[in-house]
């Protein structure tokens, strides 16, 4: 009796937490966007104009028009600029560096992580992600090498591997970056989509 109680609970926690936590995360963004921008718009609008869910509205425009700006060379440009300044500073770079490489890798991006690869290792296929191909762009000691940087990741984020794969053990996989994320971080669990 008592693990059946355990075990439904335990089935009812793990269906429940994930829309929680989604739904968590999206209104402390709405939240903090409304606090922050709301704050600053009472300074510069009339009390009269600001509404409730203005501060959440202008943050979501400037964030689409930072988006649209960096489309453009000049604030590329800038941007690294203001970046290795950052990368300079003792404690903020590690930081900063370990949050940047993380929304990098799931950025929509074309010219990295795009290519989802299965590598044959002494038999054994594993499911990971080129990272790097330009091997002018590699370590010294690694380009003379018909090779490429592969990412594999560990099941339920636990960290991954980034190794140097010759080409010819690498095959191309028929899945998207997102199914084959949730499908590795997963274990597999949740299966590939039949499209």
């Amino acid at each position: 009796m008592f693990k059946l109680i355990s075990k439904t609970l335990l089935t009812g926690f793990i269906t429940l937490l994930p829309i929680v936590l989604t739904i968590y995360l999206l209104y402390w963004l709405a939240t903090t966007s409304e606090y922050v921008m709301g704050s600053a718009l009472r300074y510069v609008l009339p009390q009269a104009t600001y509404f409730p869910g203005l501060g959440m509205i202008v943050g979501l425009v400037i964030v689409f028009i930072v988006g649209l700006l960096m489309n453009a060379y000049l604030v590329r440009r800038l941007f690294a600029f203001g970046e290795q300044i950052v990368f300079k500073l003792p404690l903020i770079k590690t930081v900063y560096r370990a949050m940047r490489d993380l929304f990098d890798f799931f950025s929509p991006k074309k010219d990295a992580y795009d290519q989802v690869v299965t590598v044959n290792i002494g038999g054994i296929e594993m499911i990971g992600f080129i990272t790097q191909q330009d091997p002018s762009r590699m370590p010294e000691s690694f380009r003379d090498r018909d090779s490429v940087l592969v990412y594999l990741p560990m099941s339920y984020m636990i960290g991954g591997y980034t190794a140097l794969i010759p080409r010819k053990d690498i095959t191309p996989c028929k899945m998207s970056m997102e199914e084959a994320m949730r499908f590795v971080l997963t274990a597999g669990i949740t299966g590939k989509q039949a499209s």
